[in-house]
């Protein structure tokens, strides 16, 4: 089953701000909206994968695994705990990383301004982290985000194309990011109008896209 989302994002030139939707995983599009477009309350995603989600073999621990061994799908670990992951961003840009969440922090209202009237209502949740290249491969540039889930498991239905400067700042990998042992830290910007986001999930690739790596606080 699809993940239905709803896409939101804000861009700055010369002060305007825009928002622009994409098509729902099931390819079905969303209707695009301008800034006076009015919101609508993304509903908790039943089908999202859920902190409960089984894992073999993920032994519910926090250690980190052994350089090579990643980490399985469906683990669950904690705010501070490393996994070790497949990652791949184009097709030349391939390895194995190791991501720690390091806090997910709660912002205010106000900090969605940019964002514009379709978010209106929701509040922001910084998922910081830090990315270590493992693999030794040349992984410069490349880009990573984790997705918020909900108090009880549940997606946020909510993507959010941008950042809050000084509180939430994307950041892709630097140009050195190249050899084993290099690292950068970097937030994922996540959203809600219900219930709180307590958690991360990483479910980039076939084998975590429905049994995600998910940490919680």
């Amino acid at each position: 089953m699809h993940k239905r989302r709803i896409v939101i994002a804000a861009t700055a030139i010369a002060m305007g701000l825009g928002l622009s939707a994409c098509s729902d995983d099931d390819g079905e599009p969303t209707a695009k909206g301008s800034p006076s477009s009015s919101a609508s309350d993304p509903a908790p995603d039943s089908s999202a994968p859920s902190s409960e989600s089984p894992a073999d073999d993920s032994g519910d621990s926090g250690a980190a695994p052994a350089d090579g061994d990643v980490t399985a799908p469906g683990t669950k670990l904690k705010v501070g705990d490393r996994a070790l992951l497949p990652f791949e961003y184009t097709s030349d840009k391939k390895g194995t990383i190791a991501v720690t969440v390091t806090a997910i922090e709660r912002g205010a209202e106000s900090d969605m301004a940019a964002f514009g009237d379709k978010a209106k209502g929701m509040t922001p949740y910084f998922i910081k982290m830090k990315v270590e290249n493992v693999g030794g491969t040349d992984l410069s540039y490349a880009s990573l985000k984790l997705d918020g889930v909900l108090e009880g498991g549940a997606g946020t239905g909510v993507v959010l194309i941008g950042d809050i400067p000084g509180k939430c700042d994307r950041e892709t990998a630097p140009r050195e990011f190249t050899t084993k042992g290099a690292s950068y830290e970097t937030c994922a910007l996540s959203a809600t109008k219900s219930v709180p986001v307590t958690g991360a999930e990483f479910d980039e690739g076939d084998a975590y896209r429905g049994s995600p790596v998910v940490w919680t606080e």
